[in-house]
């Protein structure tokens, strides 16, 4: 393992005032939001609306890091140009995702664990030769009367380290992602209650493994009350309780944290980052890993003029650079 790139590599995709864009979804995910839009749910669309994304001008002035699929680190714009070869040249990380999606946990309804590590070490080598600097694998937690549980948790804990002692030994940066689902009708106190527990089984066994923790980035969700309780909560609030519980269950030690916006709306994802980076000093850096909170409008105004990139293009700019305020604390409402 070599740590110093490891350190280097997280140096350049937490630099402020930039953030990650997670361009990850999957094809199944993709092809769901461009139904919903009208969009024809084939390989050239898609390839057509993520070089609308990766070819965006100006966009590495607020993002330092692409989270790409499989599909989308092989392909290239419509004259040939690689992908990978446009986010170098504007000196922009190339991140994938590896894992493979989630499975029931047997015997546990309504919880899941994550699928892909049957081979990873090879797909890491060759996502590395493809330009991979860091890997991103999430894991889910749904919040009810009798989720998560001790098992669930556990469980996900031990496949998230095994994956990033595997990116690790690549050279490659994990981004490891416990996120708590948005979904259900628990309170904020007991999404607090179940991040920092499962915060605090995940750390202990990346540090009982030797995970080099230095180089690694927590990609986190933020503590709210389920979605369907429709509260109305103030961004303060939502600031005051995550970074709480990060502080006392994040090592200081770590690469940094990204948050998730998991199905927050596009506005509350900003102003709620902007609010944690108002409390003053924190441990670890701390910015953003946003895929709809960004691309909400992106899609939606491509989804209806394919033709008028540039107007697409410059709501992706403006959606990137009020997360970039938002990543030092200066966006305004």
């Amino acid at each position: 393992m070599d740590e110093t790139a490891l350190i280097q590599t997280v140096a350049r995709l937490l630099m402020a005032p930039k953030g990650l864009l997670a361009a990850d979804e999957s094809i199944k995910s993709c092809n769901a939001r461009f139904e919903k839009l009208g969009v024809p749910t084939t390989e050239e669309k898609r390839r057509e609306y993520r070089e609308l994304l990766i070819d965006t001008p100006g966009i590495e002035e607020f993002i330092s890091g692409y989270i790409l699929v499989d599909e989308t680190i092989h392909e290239a714009k419509a004259d040939g140009t690689k992908f990978t070869d446009i986010l170098k040249g504007k000196g922009i990380e190339i991140g994938i995702k590896v894992d493979e999606g989630l499975i029931d946990l047997i015997d546990h309804p309504g919880e899941k664990i994550t699928q892909g590590l049957d081979g990873l070490s090879d797909r890491l080598k060759e996502y590395k030769k493809l330009g991979a600097t860091f890997a991103k694998w999430r894991a889910v937690y749904s919040i009810s009367e009798n989720t998560p549980s001790e098992l669930c948790m556990k469980a996900n804990a031990e496949i998230l380290t095994k994956y990033a002692l595997n990116c690790q030994a690549e050279g490659i940066v994990p981004i490891v992602e416990p996120e708590v689902l948005l979904d259900g009708e628990h309170t904020m106190e007991k999404c607090y209650e179940v991040t920092s527990h499962n915060l605090e089984i995940l750390f202990k066994e990346l540090a009982d493994k030797k995970v080099y923790l230095p180089g690694l980035i927590l990609k986190t969700s933020m503590v709210l009350p389920g979605k369907d309780m429709k509260l109305e909560v103030y961004p303060s609030e939502v600031a005051k309780m995550t970074v709480k519980c990060l502080k006392e269950k994040v090592p200081d030690v770590i690469g940094g944290i990204v948050l998730l916006s998991g199905g927050q709306p596009d506005e509350d994802a900003t102003v709620r980052l902007n609010a944690m980076h108002q409390l003053g000093p924190l441990p670890w850096a701390l910015t953003f890993s946003y895929s709809r909170a960004i691309q909400n409008k992106v899609l939606a105004s491509w989804a209806k003029d394919p033709a008028d990139v540039a107007l697409a293009r410059s709501l992706f700019l403006a959606a990137a650079k009020n997360d970039s305020l938002a990543s030092v604390g200066e966006y305004k409402v």
